[in-house]
């Protein structure tokens, strides 16, 4: 627990950290909001007194201070060009860009650990030079390409899947997982092959263990030493890999979003850069935020459970 907890403060560390930078980033962008509230033919005191009603006058971190503690309290702020509550439109588009990424996740996940368990089992063998092929290709290509390239495919060519659109969950289950396959698994052929490397890469240590060749010699199939013995001993890199991989999807997920029309958090964010919608950036980067804290803190909580270890020396420490 006191490992979790000093995690926990590391993590609100790097929260406010990412915020900062980011209102300090947001601050600096060419063009000034002020003027496209005003319009062309205002004058400089109106775009002034805009300024002033906006806070802008103030120095950066007075505002972000402001900011805050006032999105402490569950104010993000409102939109200065729509007058949109800012918590409301970022959770409202929160359920797309969240079922986009644990799609890819899990679609990547499928096919990483049959992979690394086929690649472990003979290190070198046909089996391991094929994946490992289809691994290399599958890296080489970004995730915006590979998602081309599959509309084309299975939209266009084969007329299998939806080329874009987005239906909620609630309102149609099988048109909305349809229109949520070829964008998850644009993001999960990327991320798949990091998975399974680092996943091979233990799994084949662990095979070399003395309780290994033992359970060889009591006559346990390949299958069962596999998924029993070796697997859960071999996932703690991966384990960290898919903490990490929550900033990469989210990142991915942006052009994703993009290109597939899912309405998410990524397309928001795109339109409030264009727009220069300041507040809106700033929300839309903050959730980005705290739910790569959130994945990593949940990292550590499978580290406890798959490994009683790590709670006794934490106990101990």
């Amino acid at each position: 627990m006191r490992r979790l907890i000093l995690r926990a403060r590391r993590l609100a560390v790097v929260l406010l950290a990412v915020t900062f930078a980011t209102f300090v980033l947001a601050s600096v962008l060419p063009g000034d909001v002020a003027y496209q509230m005003a319009g062309l033919n205002s004058s400089e005191a109106e775009v002034q007194a805009i300024r002033e009603d906006l806070g802008l006058d103030r120095p950066v971190p007075v505002r972000y201070a402001a900011w805050a503690w006032d999105a402490l309290r569950g104010d993000w702020g409102v939109s200065p060009l729509n007058g949109e509550d800012v918590f409301e439109a970022v959770m409202g588009r929160l359920p797309a860009s969240l079922e986009l990424m644990l799609l890819a996740q899990l679609m990547a996940l499928g096919m990483a650990v049959p992979a690394a368990l086929a690649s472990a089992r003979r290190p070198g063998g046909r089996w391991d030079r094929a994946i490992g092929g289809a691994a290399f290709a599958s890296v080489s290509m970004p995730s915006f390409m590979t998602g081309i390239l599959l509309i084309f495919l299975f939209s266009l060519t084969l007329g299998w899947l939806p080329a874009t659109g987005y239906t909620p969950f609630a309102e149609d289950p099988w048109a909305n997982l349809r229109a949520m396959i070829l964008p998850a698994l644009s993001l999960a052929l990327v991320e798949w092959t990091v998975l399974m490397r680092t996943l091979r890469a233990e799994m084949i240590g662990v095979l070399q263990e003395t309780y290994i060749a033992l359970a060889r010699a009591k006559g346990m199939s390949d299958a069962r030493i596999l998924l029993v013995h070796a697997l859960r001993p071999s996932s703690f890199s991966m384990i960290t890999v898919l903490g990490l991989q929550a900033a990469r999807l989210m990142g991915g997920a942006i052009i994703i979003e993009q290109i597939f029309g899912i309405p998410g958090i990524g397309r928001l964010l795109i339109h409030a850069v264009n727009t220069r919608d300041f507040v809106m950036i700033q929300g839309c980067v903050t959730l980005f935020a705290v739910v790569f804290v959130a994945a990593n803190f949940l990292v550590d909580l499978a580290y406890a459970w798959l490994d009683p270890r790590t709670r006794t020396e934490a106990a101990h420490g």
